[in-house]
C-alpha cells in the first residue's frame, strides 16, 4: 500500500509540471488562429486600433468595395477608412463577420496560409442582411511581435 502511494506521489509531483508546461505552451496553429480571431473580433466591435494590431505593417487586401484593393503601409488601417466609408454611403451598420472551420491552415516556418468559410450580416437601412458561405483567404507572417496578417482577400459567395 505505502508503495502505491509513494508511486502515486511520483507520478503526481512529475506529471503535474509535464502536463501545466504542454498546456502553457501554444503551437503555431493556435497562435496564427488566435491572430486571426482578434481581426475578427475587432472588426466586429469597430476597433480599428486592434484590426490593425493583428495586422503586419506591409499588406495586401481584396475585398468587395471599392477601390477592391489596398496594399503597402497600413494597407489594414486603409482598408477599414475605406469600409467605413462604403458602409456608409449605403446605410451599412452593424457588420458581423462570424468564421466557420478553416478548411486549410497550412504553417511553413514562419509562413502561414489560412482558407476560412465566413458569413457577413449586417443592416442595410436598418433592415437585416445575411451574406453566407463567403470565403477569407489570409496570409500571415511570424515577426518577432508574433503573428501578424500580412494579407487577406474577401470572396461574396
Amino acid at each position: 500500500m505505502l508503495q502505491r502511494i509513494a508511486t502515486l506521489v511520483s507520478v503526481l509531483i512529475l506529471g503535474v509540471p509535464l502536463a501545466s508546461s504542454a498546456q502553457t505552451a501554444a503551437s503555431p496553429r493556435s497562435e496564427v488562429m488566435a491572430i486571426v480571431r482578434q481581426f475578427v473580433d475587432a472588426f466586429n466591435k469597430g476597433d480599428v486600433n486592434a484590426m490593425s494590431a493583428a495586422c503586419a505593417n506591409e499588406g495586401a487586401i481584396l475585398d468587395e468595395f471599392p477601390p477592391h484593393e489596398w496594399h503597402g503601409a497600413d494597407a489594414c488601417a486603409k482598408w477599414a477608412h475605406a469600409f467605413d466609408t462604403d458602409a456608409k454611403a449605403h446605410g451599412i451598420t452593424d457588420p458581423v463577420v462570424t468564421l466557420g472551420k478553416p478548411t486549410h491552415v497550412d504553417i511553413t516556418g514562419d509562413q502561414a496560409y489560412i482558407v476560412e468559410p465566413a458569413d457577413y450580416a449586417y443592416k442595410a437601412n436598418g433592415k437585416a442582411v445575411k451574406e453566407v458561405g463567403s470565403i477569407i483567404t489570409l496570409a500571415l507572417h511570424r515577426q518577432a511581435t508574433g503573428w501578424r496578417i500580412t494579407g487577406w482577400a474577401w470572396a461574396k459567395h
